[in-house]
């Protein structure tokens, strides 16, 4: 069974920096691109940064200069790190992957969220 685990969120001060991860476990043949999204309360969930099997990235405005999305392929992992966070940062975020599991057909994963919080 194919798993995808956030970590690192948490509570920081406007201007401060905090890294997530997400994690892929199971049985998985290959990972093909990974993405970040983030739910804000009372609003739609938006799309925060993508990046491809070889590490192209895209990233929403709101974030670009900011944000950079990393992935280290032999662990199966995706890591956002987030600079200069501001209030309107503050959100869950969801991590998703492209994953092609062991004798089975690619499949869009989500994760079950890390709460990030950004305020003094």
């Amino acid at each position: 069974q194919v798993q995808l685990v956030e970590s690192g969120g948490g509570l920081v001060q406007p201007g401060g920096s905090l890294r997530l991860s997400c994690a892929a476990s199971g049985s998985i043949f290959s990972i093909n691109s990974m993405g970040w999204y983030r739910q804000a309360p009372g609003k739609q969930r938006e799309f925060v940064a993508r990046i491809t099997t070889g590490g192209s990235t895209n990233y929403a405005d709101s974030v670009k200069d900011r944000f950079t999305f990393s992935r280290d392929n032999a662990k199966n992992t995706g890591y956002l790190q987030m600079n200069s966070l501001k209030p309107e940062d503050t959100a869950v975020y969801y991590c998703t992957a492209q994953i092609v599991p062991v004798a089975d057909t690619m499949r869009f994963y989500w994760g079950q969220g890390t709460q990030v919080t950004v305020s003094s």
